[in-house]
């Protein structure tokens, strides 16, 4: 029943219903209990819309309820709370202005949309009562009254919405424009010149690359780069030194002997010659062809191995001659089940009937339900014990290990031997590099991140059952690189650049030669050297071999036949010169059938353009009225408390 409320994310889908993505994010704010000036200082109000407040507690809530689960990080909560203030702003002076305007919410209204927003209470058409109600919104820490009135501000917010949203229309001339831009197809010529076929004709002289550096210097950068002692706990040389006795084991034996118990068991072949339910007249030549081969079975010549290949339907063991091992009670149907634990070993059995068919079964191994003997699982119990002992040895250790190295970080490799821990040197590291014995570890990366030199890092649990902490022994800030540090980055830069300008040039002489020769481009291209396509018909939608979407070269779809467009870069290296050969209508035949479709766009578009452009407007009009006003030294405050 108290389903809808397990998350208030799910009440706040349900109230919003389409409206747009920034109101459904600030509409989670009608769902945190509201506070007032009472008694809170106005250190705690983040915004004023008329007399009522936004207070920090409210959007302190919102970004708990954000960064649970790591919807949104929370490194980007800087980012996001601005964001989430505005809209509760927004929402707020739309309820303050509707109420000026003389709107009103009915105890009808207020009941519909209570009805509609929590269905449950409603059972068979019949209230459940206040007491139902009220226990369900306090598993939200809400009242009914905080409840209801949040409700009531919604509600008048939708109204103020909706007469705003009147009187939108899509004209049959917006469908058809729309219509033929999506169907419209053109067809293209189209010359790609790329950086690969280039970069032999790309020079750069030593002396291209001092000037290149100098006038780059502030690019080239050589970041901090640090040097750590690393301290490892290896759980697997922990275990090592964790001998248990005779007495230790037979403990834990004693303890899981459900652990090691053996079921009732059977190694059994058969053989399947399958029946059709739906022919029932067929069962009786099956049975008989089952009869007839457990005769053949029962001669002491008979191999059943090799007769399973032949005659079983079973794909599942006829290649291994009807084979399966280790068979417990219930892993087969139950007619299949009662005789091959019936049988003796050996023995053929006469055609069992289930729902798959006939089968013939013959029992080659029977083990009965036995505890395994102690010996025989010793070294099962030994790995058992050692496991559930060194994780508490592992946690000690590293506590040990820790609270040693930050009491003399000046020695972590002495630390390391007095405490029996693998100790590896990493030096000159820097921002995501990977560290020995460690490799690339984002939560160790996050540990190590800010420590200066002679700080310890916490201790970071790693794959490979280890855990691990560092301490900084040195560092070297981030400085303006040397021309020899950086030459080969230079270099490539340089060349980068080079090659650009050349695709460039290569690019603008052929839309030169081409409009030349009156638009001849396959002429031109042929002139450089340059090899010439032809796409197929293409529509925005659809793509174009070697280039991508077409919709990327819209001015294909709007210009004349004859047309030249570029040069267009594509990709990272490369520009396109294309030719408008031929454009295909749209078919208006298809018209009728996606009218309605691109109507409800086209108005869905227009409804969040007039939405925005209203809430815009409202809020700037309180504004200038003094009606609203944020403080933004709080907001300032909150998010520097994110930071970091």
């Amino acid at each position: 029943m108290f389903d809808l409320f397990r998350s208030r994310d799910k009440i706040v889908r349900i109230m919003l219903g389409g409206l747009l993505l920034v109101v459904a994010l600030s509409m989670l704010t009608y769902l945190v209990p509201s506070y007032n000036l009472g008694g809170g200082g106005s250190d705690q109000v983040v915004a004023e819309i008329g007399k009522e407040a936004i207070t920090l507690p409210e959007v302190q809530q919102i970004v708990q309820m954000n960064m649970r689960g790591r919807q949104m990080p929370a490194e980007l909560m800087p980012h996001y709370i601005p964001q989430f203030i505005s809209s509760m702003v927004d929402e707020r002076a739309l309820a303050f202005e509707a109420k000026r305007l003389g709107f009103k919410v009915s105890d009808q209204d207020l009941a519909a949309g209570i009805r509609q927003t929590l269905p449950q209470l409603w059972q068979d058409g019949k209230f459940a009562g206040n007491e139902a109600y009220a226990s369900m919104l306090a598993q939200q820490n809400l009242t009914i009254p905080q409840f209801e009135d949040d409700m009531a501000r919604q509600l008048l917010v939708t109204k103020m919405r909706n007469v705003a949203m009147e009187g939108i229309v899509v004209t049959p001339q917006e469908i058809e424009q729309e219509y033929k831009k999506r169907n419209d197809k053109v067809k293209i010529q189209y010359v790609k010149i790329t950086g690969d076929k280039l970069r032999s004709e790309v020079q750069v002289t030593p002396d291209d690359l001092r000037k290149y550096y100098d006038a780059n210097k502030i690019a080239y950068q050589i970041p901090e780069k640090r040097d750590f002692g690393i301290l490892i706990v290896e759980q697997a040389k922990l275990e090592q030194t964790i001998q248990p006795t005779e007495a230790n084991l037979l403990r834990l034996y004693n303890d899981n002997k459900d652990s090691y118990r053996m079921p009732e068991r059977v190694d059994v072949r058969h053989i399947l010659l399958k029946t059709d339910a739906k022919d029932p007249k067929s069962d009786a030549a099956v049975k008989a062809k089952a009869d007839d081969l457990v005769k053949q079975l029962r001669k002491p010549s008979a191999n059943f191995a090799e007769m399973a290949k032949k005659y079983s339907e079973d794909p599942g063991s006829k290649d291994k001659g009807g084979e399966y091992d280790g068979v417990v009670h219930g892993q087969m149907v139950p007619e299949f089940d009662k005789a091959a634990f019936s049988l003796k070993v050996g023995e053929i059995s006469e055609p069992i009937k289930t729902t798959y068919g006939y089968h013939i079964l013959q029992v080659q191994k029977h083990e009965q339900a036995q505890l395994k003997p102690f010996n025989d699982v010793k070294a099962a119990l030994e790995a058992e014990y050692k496991k559930q002992q060194v994780s508490d040895l592992m946690q000690q250790l590293s506590d040990k290990v820790q609270a040693a190295l930050t009491k003399d970080p000046q020695h972590p490799e002495q630390v390391a031997t007095a405490m029996g821990v693998q100790y590896v040197k990493a030096e000159n590291i820097g921002p995501g590099d990977p560290l020995p014995q460690v490799g690339v570890n984002k939560d160790f990366q996050d540990a190590i991140g800010g420590l200066k030199k002679g700080e310890v890092s916490q201790a970071v649990v790693v794959p490979g059952n280890k855990i691990v902490m560092a301490v900084c022994t040195g560092d070297t800030p981030a400085h303006p690189a040397g021309f020899d540090e950086v030459q080969s980055k230079v270099h490539d830069a340089l060349f980068k650049d080079k090659l650009n300008k050349l695709i460039d040039q290569k690019a603008t002489a052929l839309v030169d030669k081409t409009h030349a020769n009156g638009g001849d481009l396959e002429a031109a291209a042929k002139s450089m050297g340059l090899e010439v396509k032809t796409s197929d018909a293409v529509d925005h939608a659809g793509a174009i071999e070697g280039l991508g979407s077409a919709g990327m070269f819209p001015d294909a779809f709007t210009k004349p036949v004859g047309s030249i467009i570029g040069p267009s870069g594509i990709g990272a290296d490369a520009k396109v010169v294309c030719k408008v050969v031929e454009k295909i209508p749209a078919d208006l035949t298809g018209l009728a059938s996606q009218r309605a479709a691109i109507r409800d766009q086209i108005k869905g578009q227009k409804e969040q353009l007039r939405g925005a452009l209203f809430e815009e407007g409202v809020r700037e009009a309180l504004t200038k009225e003094g009606k609203i006003k944020v403080h933004q030294d709080v907001i300032d405050r909150l998010i520097a408390s994110y930071h970091g």
